[in-house]
C-alpha cells in the first residue's frame, strides 16, 4: 500500500509538472517488480494528438524499454481515472493492475470525467453516439487478409 500511493503520488507531481508547461492535468507511472520504468504525461496540447494520454505516453515507453509490447507483470499507476481508450490499451498490452488517484466523480466539475464515454461504450453499437456498422468487404483478389496474416507468421 505504502509503494502503491509512493507510485500515485509520482503520477500527480508529474501531471502537477505537465500543467505548469501548458498540459493537462494527468501523469502515469509503469511499474515492474516494483520499479519505475516509464513515466509520462497528457501531451494532446503539445502534440496535437487526441491519443496522447498520460497512460498511452507512458505504456509506448514502457514497451520501448522492455523491447516488447506485452506488458505483462506491470502495473499502471495514473492522476486520473483512465478513459476507456486507454484502459483497452492497458488491457491490450497485458498490464496487469491499475490505480488512480483522482476519480470521474472528482474529475467532473473541471470537465475531466470521461464517464459519459463509459456510459455510451456500455450500450448496444446502435445506440451509441458514434454509428458503427460492420461492411464485409474483401478484396476481389480473393487473398484473404487474416488469412494472409496467419500463413506469413507461420512461415
Amino acid at each position: 500500500m505504502e509503494n502503491e500511493k509512493r507510485f500515485l503520488c509520482e503520477a500527480i507531481e508529474l501531471a502537477h509538472a505537465n500543467v505548469e508547461k501548458g498540459g493537462r492535468p494527468f501523469g502515469a507511472v509503469v511499474v515492474k517488480d516494483g520499479e519505475v520504468i516509464a513515466t509520462g504525461v497528457n501531451e494532446i496540447l503539445s502534440t496535437n494528438d487526441p491519443t496522447a494520454h498520460a497512460e498511452l505516453t507512458a505504456i509506448r515507453a514502457a514497451s520501448q524499454k522492455l523491447g516488447s509490447p506485452d506488458l505483462q507483470g506491470c502495473a499502471v499507476y495514473a492522476s486520473g481515472h483512465p478513459c476507456p481508450m486507454c484502459m483497452a490499451a492497458m488491457r491490450l498490452a497485458g498490464v496487469g493492475e491499475v490505480a488512480y488517484a483522482y476519480s470521474n466523480d472528482d474529475g467532473t466539475p473541471f470537465g475531466l470525467s470521461t464517464a459519459a464515454i463509459y456510459a455510451d461504450l456500455a450500450k448496444p453499437f446502435a445506440e451509441q453516439s458514434m454509428k458503427i456498422r460492420y461492411v464485409p468487404v474483401r478484396l476481389e483478389t480473393g487473398l484473404d487478409l487474416y488469412a494472409d496474416w496467419k500463413r506469413r507468421q507461420q512461415a
